[in-house]
């Protein structure tokens, strides 16, 4: 496990679609799809999807929210 050069925070690298790699909240989400959800999630397999957050761990789907959303330091790491 990787953590956050600016905040400290522990990150996982989720490798997207793309090819490039996306630094992500440790901790994963649970959350149940809805394309008009509150929630962006990145997949283990590096899709983005929306989604809300779900109490039901037993029928709900995991993934991770970017790092970038949640670091306090973001703007430092945000290439133009």
């Amino acid at each position: 496990m990787s953590t956050c050069k600016s905040c400290g925070a522990e990150i996982v690298w989720i490798r997207m679609k793309s090819g490039k790699m996306m630094p992500c909240d440790a901790l994963g989400v649970a959350y149940d799809p809805d394309d008009n959800g509150t929630l962006t999630v990145i997949t283990p397999d590096g899709e983005i999807v929306k989604g809300n957050p779900s109490q039901d761990f037993k029928h709900c789907k995991w993934g991770y929210c970017s790092h970038f959303a949640t670091c306090p330091n973001a703007d430092q790491h945000r290439r133009l």
